[in-house]
């Protein structure tokens, strides 16, 4: 682990997001026809998906092996990738029992994702904007790291390929796939 971090864990005082209404306009939205790179490998269409899907979307996630980008614990809402997908990852079958679909969503490469998908055990497709294809399409929310354009977190639920409902800003990451949960199950 570089520097000794332990990407699970998230440290205390993380600033947290504030809701700058840059997802207003989502709820009622038909998802465009974009085909995105899957880590089980093919292509997902989010506008093709019947029944309720849940997708999560994140910055990014890091590796043990490397350093955080510099100003990352500063940036709102920034840290916590991976320990909001092992949330989701430990619940997932609570998901599948509601019949929902489960869904992850990044602008990293799928080649980078695989190896978190290895490394967490994750037992549902990742998928890869790696074009910002979907981002804009949406108009997603973004913000800019290492001259990396990276999705701010947030979690679609469509239905039918319409976005039923947002969670934005999403915070405390660690503990979101149970807030989640709690508003599939109302």
């Amino acid at each position: 682990m570089a520097g000794g971090r332990d990407a699970s864990t998230l440290p205390p005082n993380l600033p947290a997001p504030e809701d700058d209404g840059a997802c207003d306009h989502l709820p009622g939205m038909r998802l465009p026809p974009v085909a995105l790179p899957a880590t089980e490998g093919g292509d997902v269409r989010l506008d093709e998906r019947l029944g309720r899907t849940v997708l999560f979307c994140y910055p990014r996630t890091g590796r043990p092996d490397e350093e955080l980008p510099p100003g990352w614990n500063s940036i709102p809402g920034a840290r916590g990738c991976s320990a909001e997908t092992c949330g989701f990852r430990d619940r997932h079958e609570q998901f599948a029992d509601l019949g929902v679909c489960l869904l992850a969503l990044s602008t990293q490469d799928t080649g980078y994702q695989r190896e978190m998908v290895g490394r967490l055990g994750v037992p549902f497709p990742v998928l890869s904007d790696a074009k910002l294809r979907l981002v804009r399409a949406l108009r997603l929310p973004t913000f800019e790291v290492d001259g990396t354009t990276l999705v701010k977190r947030l979690t679609l639920i469509t239905d039918d390929g319409v976005v039923e409902h947002v969670f934005y800003p999403v915070f405390p990451r660690d503990t979101h796939a149970g807030e989640v949960l709690a508003w599939l199950r109302r």
